[in-house]
């Protein structure tokens, strides 16, 4: 057969066809009549190499199917493209969609990521934390306070972990970044306060005076600081503290605890809920065991707004945590750390709302 005519890429990709094997940089090398090194500078857009030149090396690859070996450029670059989350919860409204939100957003910058899941009180096997260390991530980002900072850091080799911390009373919280002044850490600030304030303010102004905090885990910042802030926005309103109904951030516990609250208790005018999922168990119980009507008889908040509060059947007020701001600011993080290996502590702030339905009004 003839190869009169043919181009050095179509000869390379009879050759490799008839003998398939790996296609190596230095087979884009050849290719492009260029040396290895340049192959190398192609794939990173920060060497230096003439725009026409680039351009032609990423098409020659493109056509022989090539792509670089990470585990070999990490050596170089020391960077990894993978970020670590440590999640208390895999299936959860929130975290799911969380989860989907971030690991959309990582892989639009060119990232993969490693999901690493705790145990039921929120820690992390340290095995398992010494496995992590073998993947070498840019980032981890640790969705949980029980893997604490200066414990996570000992498994890490560059990477800085991103922590969320909760705000209450206008002020930090008494959380990670408290108690864990050696370690660094970059973290998201979720600013709970503007939002509950509205929250608090509709529920007074339609005369509830009885209201109820449906809670979460009892070891959870988020639960901690939520009902702190509840409790000092009720006080300067001259409410008098809510009744507790112990939960979980689940939606059976809203439902039994909802249940208990009025065929055990005195009930309330209104529930606020930890966390949204936990809401829609108390509204459930509200309608279809206790017979109440929502919102004429009991008007019920819910927190976070997932994407199922708005659903026709729950249409739920509720304080809303922007996901898209707060996979923003993630990855924000990530990359103004990358860009500074030896930056102080990174912060990023992220607010709350009032989204008004149907369950208050």
């Amino acid at each position: 057969m003839s190869v009169f005519g043919e181009s050095q890429v179509d000869r390379l990709t009879n050759k490799l066809n008839e003998t398939p094997q790996r296609i190596t940089a230095e087979t884009v090398a050849e290719a492009a009549k260029v040396s290895r090194a340049a192959v190398s500078r192609a794939f990173n857009p920060d060497a230096p190499l003439k725009p026409e030149k680039r351009a032609s090396i990423l098409k020659i690859a493109e056509e022989l199917g090539y792509v670089p070996d990470r585990a070999a450029r990490a050596l170089v670059t020391r960077r990894t493209h993978l970020v670590g989350m440590i999640v208390p919860d895999v299936c959860s409204p929130w975290e799911s969609q969380e989860i989907d939100a971030l690991t959309t957003a990582l892989q639009a910058e060119g990232f993969a990521t490693l999901l690493f899941k705790t145990r039921t009180d929120f820690s992390m096997d340290e095995t398992l934390l010494a496995y992590m260390r073998g993947f070498n991530p840019d980032s981890v980002i640790a969705f949980t306070e029980n893997v604490r900072p200066h414990i996570l850091s000992r498994f890490l080799d560059r990477a800085v972990p991103i922590y969320i911390n909760y705000l209450m009373d206008e002020e930090p919280a008494d959380g990670v970044r408290a108690r864990e002044p050696e370690a660094l850490y970059d973290r998201i600030d979720v600013d709970q306060w503007e939002g509950m304030e509205q929250a608090v303010a509709l529920l007074a102004g339609y005369g509830c005076r009885r209201i109820a905090y449906l809670s979460g885990k009892r070891d959870s910042l988020a639960e901690q600081a939520r009902r702190r802030t509840l409790e000092v926005l009720m006080a300067r309103r001259g409410l008098t503290p809510p009744i507790i109904i112990p939960g979980d951030f689940s939606y059976d516990a809203g439902h039994a605890g909802t249940l208990d609250l009025f065929r055990v208790g005195e009930g309330a005018d209104a529930i606020f809920a930890a966390n949204d999922e936990s809401a829609f168990g108390a509204l459930d119980a509200l309608r279809y065991e206790l017979k109440r009507r929502v919102p004429e008889d009991v008007k019920v908040v819910g927190f976070d707004d997932i994407s199922q509060s708005h659903w026709r059947s729950y249409n739920l007020t509720t304080v809303k945590v922007d996901l898209e701001a707060r996979t923003r600011a993630l990855v924000r993080l990530i990359l103004r750390r990358l860009k500074d290996p030896a930056a102080p502590a990174l912060s990023e702030t992220v607010r709350t709302r009032l989204v008004v339905r149907g369950t208050v009004g």
